[in-house]
């Protein structure tokens, strides 16, 4: 890129001069003044970005932000109407939550929303006052939100982008320095003290924290999907756990049964009423509901600890869970939940403001061309003349071989992705739906099944078998028949509960789950600024 630089030496304290300035347009600036003497050049220009320290008034960003997604849009240049068919809509983030911060006020951000950055509660002190009682859901929730490690990674990724956002729009430090010529010439030495300042043009700082702005509302948008993912995983895991108690409390209940089989049976061979594979039989069933107990008793061990994983507490040893397997089958208005969903879910929020910040990038891409001016003011004494004089010199880059062609193409491509992961979003958020509906209404019908009619049914016909048994009407291989159809209905309607549980957690979850997965981090640094400062 061609270079255009003017310098003049004055004797003159009164100067007039002459700023020009139009978009895309490049001139060398004069200034003029009558009785110039021979000119020199003041200093050789260096370019040399250095970041400010002034002090900035900050404010706490949330690291668990309730965003409503029907808050009115923000005013700004970037402002869409907010309605769930236009991807291309801006969520009004609350000032307190994008004003920049400073690097002195960054010890208070470190504690946003009083989450801590470290684990600072101990699993054993946790589960003090839950030994005894049992876990219930709502602590299991509330403990998710505080210890849940990929929780705290995305409120830290928000901290980075409130930090970028704060340095991409500070102005460039002035330079002051000093110059001597002709120092080993007595008598005409000359000495200059001057001051060297960039201004920046085409608005590109303000349009750097724009960008940012908009970044962090997307990571905001990623600390609210994460913990509703935390949310869903943690009743997810929690009715797993749940039924893998309530199975192992199914199979003690029926080692009782089984035992109380085995003993008849060898009463019945001792009075020479039964037979010896009678026995054997019954000694089998029980057998085989020892095994369906100590694999229960596995189940249930795994189960608590992928629950306490998610919930941010993996050491914690197996304990007991409170609570009720029992989900509403009542059918929902599907369509209503699904338009509920697209209107509020902070994943497809978090893809329409990284949506907003891909627009405004190309915005701030395409002020790069606007060259910055360079100034610089002397003033000295030379004693050659006895005179003191006032230097001063003015120049900016002329974009002709480089207008920044590349980036404002990298980022016009990166707006259609954005808009197209819009879209994605959308549809993969329906195609979950479609799912989890499929998996409640499998699951509902099945609960209301055994409910009604073959847990019932099950129950009676045991009764009546052993009783008939027990009177020698009933065969043992009966007998048998009716207690493995009755363990495994109730097993069976377990596993329909779970289902249905689960089924309903994850569309109460917005469809989101992955507690554990790593988050998305932030896609900027403060590399806007640099390229401000670069007129190259």
């Amino acid at each position: 890129m061609l270079q255009l630089r003017c310098t003049t030496s004055l004797r003159l304290v009164q100067i007039a001069a002459l700023k020009v300035m139009l978009p895309c347009a490049c001139f060398s600036v004069t200034l003029f003044a009558a009785g110039c003497s021979t000119s020199r050049p003041l200093v050789t220009r260096a370019h040399r970005p250095v970041v400010t320290s002034e002090s900035i008034a900050s404010r706490k960003l949330p690291a668990t932000p309730t965003l409503d997604a029907n808050q009115a849009l923000n005013d700004s240049e970037f402002a869409r109407p907010q309605n769930s068919s236009n991807p291309d809509r801006r969520i009004e983030l609350h000032s307190d939550s994008i004003l920049p911060v400073g690097f002195e006020e960054q010890q208070a951000l470190a504690t946003m929303s009083d989450v801590p950055c470290v684990e600072t509660v101990q699993a054993e002190q946790l589960s003090v006052a839950t030994d005894s009682v049992g876990w219930s859901l709502a602590q299991l929730e509330a403990t998710a939100l505080q210890q849940n490690p990929a929780i705290l990674q995305a409120s830290a990724s928000a901290q980075k982008a409130v930090g970028y956002r704060n340095q991409v729009g500070r102005k460039p430090n002035p330079i002051i320095g000093y110059q001597g010529q002709q120092l080993g010439d007595a008598g005409t030495d000359q000495h200059v003290a001057f001051v060297e300042q960039d201004i920046v043009m085409g608005d590109k700082l303000r349009k750097n924290q724009s960008v940012l702005i908009q970044e962090i509302q997307s990571q905001l948008w990623e600390v609210e999907t994460q913990r509703i993912r935390v949310l869903t995983d943690v009743r997810q895991r929690f009715y797993e756990a749940l039924a893998a108690q309530r199975r192992k409390e199914l199979a003690i209940a029926f080692e009782t049964v089984a035992a109380k089989g085995v003993r008849f049976a060898e009463a019945r061979m001792r009075a020479k009423e039964g037979t010896r594979p009678e026995v054997l039989q019954a000694e089998i069933q029980l057998k085989e509901v020892q095994l369906q107990r100590r694999n229960a008793d596995a189940a249930f061990r795994g189960a608590w600890t992928q629950l306490m994983a998610v919930s941010g507490m993996p050491d914690l040893q197996p304990g007991t869970l409170n609570g009720q397997l029992s989900v509403a089958t009542a059918d929902r208005d599907w369509e209503a939940i699904q338009g509920q969903i697209l209107s509020s879910s902070p994943e497809l929020q978090g893809a329409r403001a990284r949506f907003a910040r891909a627009r405004a990038n190309l915005d701030r891409q395409q002020s790069q061309a606007i060259p910055n001016l360079s100034l610089i003011l002397g003033a000295g004494q030379d004693n050659g003349t006895g005179s003191s004089m006032i230097n001063t010199q003015i120049g900016l880059p002329v974009p002709i071989h480089n207008r920044n062609q590349g980036n404002i193409a990298a980022a016009h491509a990166e707006f259609c992705r954005a808009s197209q992961d819009v879209r994605r979003t959308e549809n993969a958020i329906q195609s979950r739906l479609a799912g989890a509906r499929r998996d409640f209404e499998v699951s509902a019908a099945t609960v209301l099944q055994y409910e009604g009619e073959i847990l019932p049914r099950a129950q009676e016909t045991l009764t009546l078998a052993e009783s008939a048994y027990e009177a020698g009407e009933f065969d043992f291989l009966q007998v048998l028949i009716v207690r493995r159809t009755y363990f495994e209905s109730n097993i069976a309607y377990v596993a329909a509960q779970v289902d249905l549980a689960r089924a309903s957690a994850l569309v109460d979850g917005s469809v989101l789950s992955g507690g554990l997965e790593s988050t998305r981090d932030t896609e900027f640094d403060s590399g806007l600024r640099d390229q401000s400062l670069s007129g190259q």
